[in-house]
């Protein structure tokens, strides 16, 4: 019994420190339309729809909000109660599917102040992070962690790939008070590190030494020619020669065709340029490494990770082809808690979606094979009517 107090105490002590800031699954239909705000900056904007989209692992906890129309900017966003990070983790953690096939297209989510004017987020609204999956094309597959610091917007130093399948994929980010940081996708991590290292937010720790220059007599070469070499007499051949089996055309004609002269061939003797064979320099001092000094300009900051007055979660972003389904969005202060969440919504849908997604390909291919068939009987019926009786 004192055992089972002292979980439940944890417990307690666990629940009461775990902080879910934000959390939107869409499981009201469209009460949604209640907590999120659409942009009217622009009046062309893209429309939102509710919807688990062609396949699915739950026909309802997989709803989320899908673009809908091609070619446009989409901007909506859902405030919370602000807050400060300082002190305690941040995880941002969303599910994007790309069920279209995405062929250029944002599918990160942007998390503002509490004073930004939803009504008018843009592209350029002041965001303090922004966080996941951008595709287009061939080249740009990669997930975003941008942070913006004292007013300027820094990208990772990283690659970090995205999925570029169709189906759901789950995106954590996850910012520490020391000042690391980690990218899991489907729950697993593929990147993490620190802050100043992967980011350009403060100048570097070290600087070359302005004042230092290379001696006028470092010898940095360590091979040289060598002075004893020389080329060989019958080194000199032309690159190409006359084709010795070549024989003038029986009809040739000077007058009309001028002088013959036979077709030139690459010399099997021709050797190239010649150099001088390399040896190791005995003056050879290695290669000189500009000596460093403390950057004056540096000056570290423990609080890069901080950003005093979150309030706002927002998806600002441009989709050539329209489809991309987000759901599952979650903001807290606790790791393990997000795990969860993750496995409770993502983990659970996954492989039912998964194989709702391989019957309908499945039919489709079968599909194809039938109206493939099809043409083929077609072809085949025509060409016998395009023929002779006598031929049939």
């Amino acid at each position: 019994m004192k055992l089972l107090g002292l979980v439940v105490v944890i417990f307690a002590v666990y629940c009461a420190h775990a902080k879910v800031y934000f959390r939107e699954e869409f499981l009201d239909g469209d009460e949604w339309r209640s907590r999120w705000v659409n942009s009217k900056h622009k009046s062309d904007y893209g429309e939102w729809k509710l919807t688990a989209g062609n396949f699915y692992g739950d026909a309802e906890k997989d709803k989320g909000l899908q673009t809908s129309q091609d070619a446009r900017f989409y901007a909506v966003s859902a405030s919370f109660d602000p807050f400060s990070n300082e002190g305690k983790s941040l995880v941002i953690q969303f599910t994007v599917k790309h069920e279209q096939k995405i062929d250029c297209g944002g599918g990160y989510v942007k998390v503002f102040p509490a004073d930004l004017e939803q009504t008018e987020m843009h592209g350029e609204s002041s965001y303090y992070i922004m966080f996941g999956p951008d595709i287009c094309g061939y080249s740009t597959k990669k997930v975003h962690v941008i942070f913006n610091y004292k007013g300027k917007n820094h990208l990772i130093k990283k690659e970090i790939k995205c999925k570029d399948d169709e189906l759901t994929h789950l995106y954590t980010l996850i910012l520490n008070p020391d000042q690391t940081y980690e990218v899991k996708i489907d729950n697993e991590k593929v990147e993490s590190g620190s802050l100043e290292e992967d980011w350009d937010f403060l100048p570097p720790k070290k600087i070359k030494d302005p004042e230092a220059k290379k001696p006028e007599d470092w010898d940095d070469r360590p091979k040289i020619d060598d002075a004893d070499d020389t080329k060989p007499e019958d080194w000199d051949k032309p690159e190409n020669i006359p084709d010795p089996d070549a024989k003038k055309p029986e009809d040739w004609d000077e007058d009309m065709d001028g002088e013959w002269e036979p077709p030139m061939i690459p010399n099997p003797e021709y050797k190239g340029e010649w150099k001088p064979k390399q040896i190791d320099n005995p003056n050879y001092k290695g290669v000189w490494v500009h000596p460093e000094i403390d950057n004056p300009d540096y000056s570290p900051d423990s609080t890069i990770y901080k950003f005093d007055n979150i309030g706002v979660l927002g998806l600002d972003l441009w989709q050539v082809k329209s489809g991309t389904i987000f759901d599952n969005f979650l903001i807290t202060d606790d790791v393990k808690e997000a795990e969860e969440i993750g496995k409770e919504t993502w983990g659970v849908t996954k492989e039912p979606e998964k194989k709702m997604k391989q019957e309908q390909d499945e039919v489709k291919r079968k599909e194809e094979e039938e109206k493939n068939k099809e043409q083929a009987t077609e072809g085949d019926d025509d060409d016998d009517e395009s023929k002779p009786k006598d031929e049939l």
